[in-house]
């Protein structure tokens, strides 16, 4: 009888800890700006990957501090999907207070962002890496104090006149993206959980550059 009771509370002490496990944990950060005027924006894509996400697995957003929140659940790992709401120059604060929060370690941090250094489509992770001239990049970075973290960069490409950057990366996306934006969205879904699944590694062995 004891020893029945023994193994009773010993399988609910290790399912607690397996469920608070901090390495089970992922922190999905889609950098964007709020509000109707950039939903549809090509600078908004790190938000538009995770609302992919959601919407694939029917998961609710809820408003909360700093930005909205869902959590992705897959093969006994947490996604935290974060879109920040305070403003893409200021991404940094809402990174970090969701860290901190939910006891993420950093190595389990993904950015997304947009990318005009690669075509539009490409899709490629890294584990570290400078700003490149992306502002929330780089208030990211500052935070942190590092540039020792994951980021998956969304290839937008470069198509635009001199002078005329703001204007394109602030545009909407033309017929032939909107075309094409399914299936990418789908492989970015893809790389997400592998991230959680495979680590960090395989995913850009598996998937940079396709």
């Amino acid at each position: 009888m004891f020893s029945f009771f023994r193994k009773l509370f010993a399988s609910k002490k290790t399912k607690t800890t397996t469920e608070g496990d901090p390495m089970k944990k992922f922190l999905i950060v889609g950098l964007g700006n709020i509000g109707p005027k950039y939903e549809h924006t090509r600078h908004n894509i790190g938000f538009k990957v995770v609302d992919f996400i959601a919407a694939q697995n029917e998961l609710p957003w809820e408003t909360a501090k700093l930005g909205d929140i869902t959590v992705h659940k897959k093969k006994g790992r947490s996604f935290y999907l974060l879109k920040p709401s305070t403003f893409m120059n200021l991404s940094g604060k809402a990174v970090k207070y969701w860290l901190d929060k939910e006891k993420i370690p950093l190595e389990n941090l993904l950015v997304i962002t947009d990318d005009l250094n690669l075509p539009f489509g490409t899709l490629r992770v890294k584990t570290k890496g400078s700003d490149g001239g992306h502002n929330g990049l780089k208030d990211i970075q500052e935070v942190l104090q590092t540039t020792q973290y994951n980021r998956f960069r969304f290839g937008i490409s470069d198509a635009f006149s001199k002078g005329r950057q703001v204007d394109y990366v602030l545009g909407e996306w033309g017929d032939e993206e909107n075309k094409k934006l399914p299936e990418r969205l789908e492989v970015a879904m893809q790389i997400v959980e592998s991230f959680g699944l495979a680590g960090i590694t395989q995913t850009m062995n598996t998937f940079n550059g396709k």
